[in-house]
């Protein structure tokens, strides 16, 4: 049997989250929580892209934990690729804000990850595969916050006007509305069967 060629949606991270705990006294922040973000590759060791990734998710999470809330403490969120067909980030964003949430932490509001490819011709592939991020003139990852749909965090990778920019905005703010949907169905049927 040949194996099943990837589409969007195959790409599946694993989030843990560990705390609040106590902090070690070299990352303790006496006004507010320690947020770690760590993000490891299917195989292999992190390297220079995923720690420039941790990067990105640990802003975007650090702006919605109310981490006020537990000074001198440390969060830690674990992030494991178990298969990346396409738009990593993205699903890593929401690997990232189910996490939060199902462990209860304190949230200014929810937010989520899409990613947009621009094609050579111009137009806007939502959820691109590896492949079409590999053929597009420019890839897109925005994280967008459930209150407002502003964008908490914004990534380039190629080339792009400002107009085509927006369209690409206003694209992920309106898939937005389905993946804070999803979070939504996601808790009822959690919470329905306890």
């Amino acid at each position: 049997d040949l194996p099943a060629l990837p589409v969007p949606g195959d790409t599946s991270v694993l989030a843990g989250l560990y705390g609040p705990a106590e902090a070690k006294l070299s990352k303790e922040l006496p006004d507010r929580a320690a947020l770690e973000v760590l993000l490891r590759p299917k195989v292999g060791l992190p390297g220079v892209l995923e720690r420039s990734r941790e990067q990105l998710l640990r802003q975007t999470c650090e702006a919605v934990v109310l981490g006020v809330l537990h000074p001198r403490t440390a969060i830690t969120l674990v992030l494991q690729v178990l298969s990346d067909a396409g738009s990593l980030l993205s699903c890593c964003l929401n690997a990232a804000c189910m996490g939060l949430l199902d462990a209860g932490l304190p949230l200014s509001s929810l937010f989520c990850g899409v990613t947009c490819a621009l094609d050579p011709d111009g137009t806007i592939i939502l959820d691109p595969t590896t492949r079409q991020e590999q053929e597009a003139r420019a890839v897109l990852s925005f994280a967008i916050d459930s209150s407002e749909r502003k964008v908490l965090m914004a990534t380039t990778k190629g080339s792009c006007s400002m107009e085509e920019m927006q369209q690409c905005l206003a694209a992920a703010q309106r898939a937005a509305d389905t993946i804070f949907q999803f979070y939504r169905d996601s808790m009822r049927r959690k919470y329905s069967k306890s």
